[in-house]
């Protein structure tokens, strides 16, 4: 098996949770090192890996893979020096601040023959494969609506300065939004409008911390909603079709497995709590049907699997770059709307 050489550009949190662990567990990568621009955080995990003093000395090492998984201000000059460089892209969302830079990047991306992956971990959730499976079989009918939520509540700024100072990456638009719009995207297409309502709710708050975007669609609509003040979720997923509906709520376990030590691999990994099952109330063979829905397990592991497949057989990324420019264009428009009050037409 091909051995793809892989670093990482920080090895904060994202680093150490979301990516290592795969790369270090898939038997096609190995893992060099990351850049770390003050303490030496990698070598508690992976002892022999490299800790690079300067991103020019990761790139000079013979890296075929890097994962720009920096602050959202820094994607674009970090993942355009990085396909520059001739080396294989995973961009962290959001892709970019702007759909221009997304397109750039993509491009140089094909003129330089690499591949380029945007990191949409959260196709690979148990309740949104779940999710996916229920409407890719029709249970539901033709879709009237859909209404996602990745809701929190957590009043308190964040004690990272780039999350909560005004920057082009900073607000909760950039942070939850691109995986709910990825997610709409990846089910439904690009909408034909976007209306979006985006808001400061915290005190002392810089950037914003509430969405509120509606997708149109020629004949039904979706739904985004994030913000920090649910303290009472309702569920993340409802959607309603002319047959039935189908209520989940947000289940995945993988975050809170990985933040917790845990490694991917195990036979439960990604295994909901049964409790947080959906619920299908439809239509079947002329019966009505209501009842609790097995959840999917969830695994990012299949993330990088098909990163590896992309750059060694050549294969599709599993979210590629164009996907990438697509959530931005949503960003864009939500922005506008937001400003302006009116419905936007992609």
């Amino acid at each position: 098996m091909q051995k793809i050489k892989t670093a990482l550009l920080s090895y904060g949190m994202s680093g150490k949770v979301f990516h290592a662990p795969f790369i270090n567990f898939h038997a096609g990568f190995e893992l060099l090192g990351s850049w770390e621009r003050s303490k030496q955080l990698i070598h508690h995990d992976f002892p022999e890996v490299k800790s690079y003093a300067t991103i020019k000395e990761l790139l000079d090492d013979e890296v075929d893979l890097v994962i720009v998984n920096t602050p959202v201000e820094t994607h674009y000059d970090y993942a355009k020096l990085v396909l520059l460089a001739g080396k294989h892209a995973i961009v962290e969302k959001a892709f970019t601040t702007t759909v221009a830079q997304a397109q750039e990047l993509a491009a140089i991306a094909k003129e330089k023959g690499v591949k380029l992956a945007v990191f949409q971990n959260r196709r690979w959730d148990s309740d949104f494969k779940t999710v996916q499976k229920i409407i890719g079989e029709k249970l539901l009918g033709e879709i009237v609506e859909a209404e996602f939520h990745f809701d929190r509540y957590n009043p308190l700024l964040s004690p990272k300065q780039h999350k909560e100072t005004v920057n082009s990456g900073a607000g909760i638009l950039k942070d939850l939004g691109p995986h709910l719009i990825d997610q709409a995207l990846c089910l439904f297409g690009l909408p034909q409008s976007v209306f979006a309502d985006i808001r400061i709710t915290r005190e002392h708050s810089l950037v914003d911390d509430y969405i509120d975007i509606l997708l149109y669609y020629s004949s039904f609509r979706v739904r985004l909603k994030a913000g920090f003040f649910v303290r009472e979720a309702i569920p993340a997923y409802v959607i309603h079709g002319k047959k039935g509906s189908f209520l989940k709520p947000r289940g995945d376990v993988q975050e809170d497995e990985l933040k917790a030590g845990k490694k991917p691999g195990a036979a439960n990994w990604g295994t909901e709590p049964i409790e947080k099952s959906g619920l299908l109330h439809t239509e079947s063979n002329g019966e009505t049907v209501q009842e609790i829905s097995t959840t999917l397990q969830g695994n990012y592991y299949d993330f990088f699997d098909g990163v590896y497949h992309s750059i060694a057989n050549n294969a599709i990324e599993p979210v590629t770059a164009q996907d990438g420019v697509q959530v931005m264009q949503i960003i864009e428009a939500a922005i506008q709307s937001s400003a302006q009050k009116k419905v936007v037409d992609l």
